[in-house]
């Protein structure tokens, strides 16, 4: 009742062409999600790239048996049947997002799909008559049942494990460039460049309200500032840091949650509880960002702890005897 409302037919209603109609465009997107997964990682990692052209080739194997199937039952004509016309059946996720999460992830992903498309073909299986079409929708759950071992396989042949370890290896190091990088240098300029600002007002007012409005203005005021600065400082097609626009968008986004975390306490109306929270949120911020510093940068920890509380510290001290002269 409800999938008919969105217009939407429910598996079960299918008729058995409608279900081999179902099952080629299914094939066919998939060949098509594999190409442009292995496009998209062609030229950094060659090798997986290989392994998803093989798997494309398997779908368009399966697309021709359920083509043939279908002419011989029903005749050349094919009804345009895909997956969001029906309810509750399996998606896939947009291409543009998965790619942009690098080679480890596709790979999990395309796992993923071998699994959905087995449990189509099972479910298929069961409600059509035919005993041709039963066997071939049989074969094929078989064959997707297999592909996420042939994926394992292909992965073991055309991605041998020093391969796969060199292509992983890279795309932590653009993970790097691109996200932790930019993340950090937002982090560290949003959490220590407003320490001044914010409690220099805390003190010269004992406002709260005015307080968090000044916080509030200078984290964002500075997200933008920063965010705009990492994207157009470099292009990324040399130094290989990944696209200006994600890079300004994380340190920008970093830039202001930065500055926010000793901003929003002064929302509390009380000024010494919201002025205690807000030290106990620089603490945890400087932290982070020397945990940070040693888990991704490989910067020892002392070291990063030191430069990190140091440097807020004195910006921190600057700001409330500025704020009480």
């Amino acid at each position: 009742m409800m999938a008919g409302l969105f217009g939407r037919r429910r598996f079960k209603d299918l008729s058995e062409q409608e279900v081999l109609a179902l099952a080629i465009t299914s094939e066919e997107d998939d060949a098509q999600i594999y190409r442009w997964y292995a496009e998209s990682l062609r030229p950094d990692y060659p090798a997986s790239a290989s392994a998803l052209d093989e798997m494309a080739g398997e779908e368009d194997g399966h697309r021709r048996r359920l083509i043939e199937m279908h002419q011989k039952r029903f005749g050349p004509v094919i009804p345009l049947i895909r997956r969001e016309h029906i309810a509750g059946y399996y998606t896939r996720r947009p291409v543009w997002l998965i790619e942009k999460m690098g080679v480890t992830r596709i790979r999990e992903e395309a796992a993923r799909m071998e699994a959905d498309a087995r449990d189509f073909y099972v479910n298929a299986a069961k409600v059509c008559p035919d005993g041709d079409v039963r066997l071939l929708l049989g074969d094929l759950a078989a064959a997707e049942a297999e592909h996420e071992d042939r994926w394992n396989s292909i992965e073991e042949t055309d991605v041998p494990r020093d391969v796969r370890s060199a292509e992983d290896a890279a795309a932590h190091r653009q993970f790097i460039l691109t996200y932790v990088q930019p993340g950090l240098a937002g982090l560290m300029d949003g959490s220590v460049s407003t320490l001044a600002p914010i409690f220099a007002a805390a003190f010269a007012t004992g406002d709260t309200w005015q307080t968090f409005l000044v916080g509030l203005a200078a984290s964002i005021g500075a997200g933008i500032s920063m965010g705009f600065t990492e994207a157009a400082s470099d292009d990324g097609v040399i130094s290989g840091r990944g696209s200006p626009l994600l890079r300004g968008i994380t340190t920008g986004v970093m830039t202001t949650i930065g500055g926010l975390g000793h901003a929003l306490p002064y929302l509390i109306p009380h000024f010494w509880t919201a002025t205690i929270i807000a030290f106990t949120f620089v603490a945890m911020e400087l932290w982070a960002i020397a945990w940070v510093q040693k888990h991704f940068m490989q910067t020892p920890f002392w070291r990063a702890t030191l430069q990190v509380v140091v440097g807020g510290a004195l910006v921190l001290a600057a700001g409330v005897l500025i704020g009480q002269a």
